[in-house]
């Protein structure tokens, strides 16, 4: 289970390293992105992300949102599909795949989002969730490649 978790954060490094995007903001309970298999994992990636460890990520939402920052969250519980993001200052929370976002974090986001399916499964993996959305909001740009 451990790996598992591990090899989340390293995949979600990749994706957010392929996309460009600079910064990721990790909680204090995500698993250590510079543990050796996080590390060998990303590939590279973690040397060109920076990464912000917040002890209190709901202070660190609050004072996101000063900045006029969008903050998202993906829930199962909502009918808002990750296609309605449209703010160029934006920040996505993802849960962890046990307990997705804490309802704490819920309370504090904007607005929530999820991932529409059509099959019988009810969600997906932390990494793959991060992947798709991320390339949803990134699609027209990737268009232009």
């Amino acid at each position: 289970m451990e790996y598992k978790i591990l090899g989340n954060i390293g995949t979600i490094l990749r994706t957010v390293d392929s996309l460009n995007i600079k910064q990721i903001i990790v909680s204090e309970d995500t698993a250590d992105v510079y543990n050796p298999k996080v590390v060998r994992s990303t590939m590279g990636a973690i040397f060109r992300v920076k990464i912000i460890e917040s002890e209190d990520l709901v202070k660190t939402v609050k004072e996101l949102k000063k900045h006029k920052i969008k903050v998202y969250a993906t829930d199962l519980n909502t009918n808002k599909k990750m296609y309605d993001i449209k703010e160029e200052k934006r920040v996505i929370i993802i849960g962890n795949e046990a307990n997705g976002v804490s309802i704490k974090m819920l309370q504090n986001a904007d607005e929530r989002i999820k991932i529409p399916m059509i099959g019988k499964t009810e969600s997906l993996n932390a990494a793959v969730a991060t992947s798709i959305i991320l390339y949803e909001m990134y699609r027209d740009e990737l268009k232009n490649i």
